[in-house]
């Protein structure tokens, strides 16, 4: 298994803080993030800056969409564990199914340090496979009925990948705004904008029904982390 960040406890708790250490101005309410899901020496800054306006707002549970990139299925599925260096998560009890073979998602698994560190240790982790609108919209509407204020909703995806570094940035500046307009269309239409088309579109539906606005904490590509800017992965953090 890929090591997406420190197995130390001590080490992984440290480089969190530093990253709750970066200073961020935003006043209006906050019910969930979306988050990139890359190695944290790539994307942990950037996700960092979303969570750490999250710091003392009092949310006890979190509900955590990502894709799979273990193998493609339809429909939706619950991880059955998660531990982390920092602990174990308890895993919020729910009548979504399990998956054989499927114990294990980073999109998932990257988020949960920086909600354990923010006093969060109750989490319904969801993996997103293909959905259709009217499923998207469905599985929004349950989400809806979930969330409450002590209930946060992360929603884990990276944006375009592989392009170069100018083309990557052309690609995410639409992604970007297609996720701050909630455009559904553009998740259907346009290819390689983020891996996490489907739970952005259940986020997208989610957000018309409680009137929520995604808005853009920061953006970067891996270029601008490790100075290759051939092939670059998209990276962006949102409050909503």
């Amino acid at each position: 298994m890929v090591d997406w960040y420190p197995q130390d406890k001590r080490e992984l708790s440290k480089l969190i803080d530093s990253y709750f250490e970066i200073k961020i101005s935003y006043k209006s309410k906050i019910h969930g993030v979306i988050s990139p899901h890359a190695g944290y020496e790539f994307s942990g800054k950037i996700a960092g800056k979303a969570f750490s306006l999250v710091k003392n707002k009092n949310f006890k549970k979190a509900i955590v969409l990502g894709p799979s990139h273990q193998f493609g299925f339809y429909g939706i599925a619950k991880l059955p564990n998660i531990k982390t260096p920092l602990g174990d998560v308890k895993i919020i009890k729910s009548n979504i199914k399990e998956i054989h073979g499927l114990e294990y998602e980073h999109s998932i698994d990257n988020q949960i340090p920086f909600l354990q560190k923010l006093g969060i240790s109750e989490v319904l982790p969801i993996v997103v496979g293909n959905l259709n609108e009217r499923d998207s919209k469905d599985l929004a509407e349950m989400i809806s009925k979930s969330i409450n204020k002590e209930t946060i909703l992360v929603v884990s995806t990276d944006l375009s990948h592989f392009l170069d570094y100018d083309e990557a940035i052309k690609k995410d500046k639409k992604t970007i705004s297609a996720i701050e307009n909630l455009e559904a269309d553009y998740f259907l239409k346009q290819e390689n904008s983020a891996c996490g088309i489907f739970p952005l579109l259940v986020l997208i539906s989610l957000c018309k029904i409680k009137n929520w606005r995604p808005r853009l904490i920061e953006y970067k590509n891996s270029g601008d982390i490790s100075g290759d800017k051939t092939s670059v992965v998209g990276y962006g953090a949102f409050v909503f």
